[in-house]
């Protein structure tokens, strides 16, 4: 393709008249195909649309509403809580099991991240953390997803499989695609895994300006684990679900190394309260975590970030002296297929644009490449979390923190939320699953792991465990003796 003069004088003109004209500084210098790169990517852009939601969120920044005046706690009618009582806990999860038996559950995974922060080029579930068995975040959820399938089949005779529908962006579909294929699916079906794409969202400076990734490309990032609904609309994601009665969608993201996929118990805890969302939250471990917290604000459901409330606000303690605002979100949600078709066919355009202020990468006016050292421009992104402010049933349910949460954030060496905490939170599962099976162990400062393959929960250790002595480090992947483990590996080992 080659362009006219007068193509390119139109582009420049609409350009100027939205002041962006900087686009096409290195027309001239460019390659035919680096051309017709450039031009494909600004035309992809609406302007008009996209410079009005960058000053709506710029506005927004700068004049922040004081949402406490009409901030409260979680009514007790929407809290269910695993930690005070397990005398529900048998009853929803076997009524999880039942909706995995009939085939009416699906796993929605946010998966768009890159593993930048730590330090690797590929997709954040392909890293793993230094296990023995060497698995991966995805081949640990796989395997869960496995488990819960033959969970569901013991106890109803039979088990439909879990559809499992994966959300990438840009950077990581080609490379998530190909990591599950060279692993044979995990021993998943292919025809269950259904991969589909976030949007790409142009970067603009404080100033306005759109920033370029290079001379002949627009600089570019994804649009929120929020864009998952648009996503799921455009994709057919949600047509899909319904084709296959799809009625319970349990939604989490990638790096959640305790992550419970798909969970029956909060499966079941929200089917029985007739429930059209969920939210699972940890107790905040101090007043000031750096965590967002579930409430209520003009009489909605919505996630109050951190730093949106004051000091004072979040050592606010109720008659008994716990905190009142103390739901910590973990970004692990239940949704019914009829909420989330009324959400992207009625509600989705309401869906507002959140700033995240980052140092992104650009070009300078001689087009160098620039490794900003400071915040120079504006990620726009959507949250999945905003929808709850639709839900006409929402319950929010209490898991231990210890038990269900341990996100990958940093890279190795970090105090928090690095590949060695997620690696001793789940070791510290695990052993607490064989003390609580009568199990004994050996060297327990060391590394233990447990096979997804062989409990998905802590469930059924006990006849394979009672008075056996585990010599740690160890990865129990089968039936075990005193001092070691005679078990088989599945032969699944995740290759990069």
């Amino acid at each position: 393709m080659t362009f006219s003069e007068s193509q390119i004088a139109e582009l420049r003109s609409s350009l100027a008249l939205h002041g962006q004209d900087h686009l096409l500084a290195f027309w001239n210098e460019l390659s035919g195909a680096q051309k017709r790169h450039l031009y494909k990517d600004i035309n992809s852009i609406d302007f008009d649309g996209h410079l009005a939601c960058f000053d709506r969120c710029m506005q927004k920044e700068s004049s922040m509403p004081e949402i406490e005046e009409d901030l409260k706690p979680l009514p007790s009618d929407a809290f269910e809580s695993v930690l005070d009582s397990d005398k529900n806990n048998h009853r929803w999860k076997t009524l999880g099991l039942k909706e995995i038996s009939d085939g009416r559950v699906a796993l929605l995974l946010m998966a768009g991240g890159q593993g930048t922060r730590l330090g690797v080029s590929y997709p954040k579930g392909m890293y793993k953390v230094g296990l023995q068995s060497g698995k991966s975040l995805y081949q640990i959820q796989a395997e869960r997803v496995l488990k819960q399938e033959q969970l569901a089949a013991e106890m109803y005779g039979s088990s439909k499989p879990i559809r499992w529908y994966i959300m990438t962006s840009e950077h990581t579909k080609i490379g998530t695609m190909e990591y599950f294929k060279a692993n044979n699916w995990f021993g998943l079906s292919k025809e269950n895994i259904i991969f589909f794409e976030q949007e790409m969202i142009p970067c603009i400076s404080l100033g306005g300006k759109i920033l370029m990734d290079s001379d002949h490309s627009i600089a570019r990032a994804p649009g929120g684990n929020g864009d998952l609904y648009r996503a799921m609309g455009k994709e057919g994601v949600l047509k899909d679900m319904l084709d296959h009665n799809i009625r319970s969608v349990h939604c989490y993201c990638v790096d959640n190394i305790l992550v419970k996929i798909p969970d029956p118990l909060f499966i079941g805890c929200c089917l029985e309260r007739g429930s059209d969302c969920g939210a699972k939250v940890v107790s905040k471990s101090n007043p000031t975590e750096a965590v967002g917290v579930i409430c209520k604000s003009n009489g909605n459901w919505k996630v109050v970030e951190y730093s949106e409330i004051s000091s004072e606000t979040a050592h606010m303690t109720d008659s008994n002296g716990k905190l009142l605002f103390s739901q910590g979100n973990i970004c692990n949600h239940y949704f019914t297929t009829e909420f989330l078709q009324q959400v992207i066919n009625e509600n989705e355009k309401e869906l507002i644009h959140h700033v995240a202020k980052k140092k992104i990468p650009t070009i300078s006016s001689s087009g160098e490449k620039i490794i900003p050292q400071s915040i120079n421009g504006i990620k726009m992104e959507k949250f999945v979390f905003d929808v709850f402010k639709f839900s006409k049933r929402f319950t929010v349910l209490e898991v231990a923190r210890y038990d269900e949460f341990s996100p990958l954030k940093n890279g190795p060496g970090a105090e928090k939320c690095s590949p060695n905490t997620c690696l001793e939170d789940l070791s510290n599962l695990h052993k607490r699953w064989i003390k609580n099976a009568s199990g004994r162990l050996e060297n327990e400062n060391d590394i233990c792991e447990i096979s997804p393959l062989v409990s998905a929960d802590g469930e059924n250790l006990e006849d394979m465990l009672r008075g056996k002595t585990i010599t740690l480090p160890r990865h129990i992947d089968g039936p075990v003796q005193n001092g070691y483990h005679n078990g088989h590996s599945n032969g699944l080992h995740s290759k990069l």
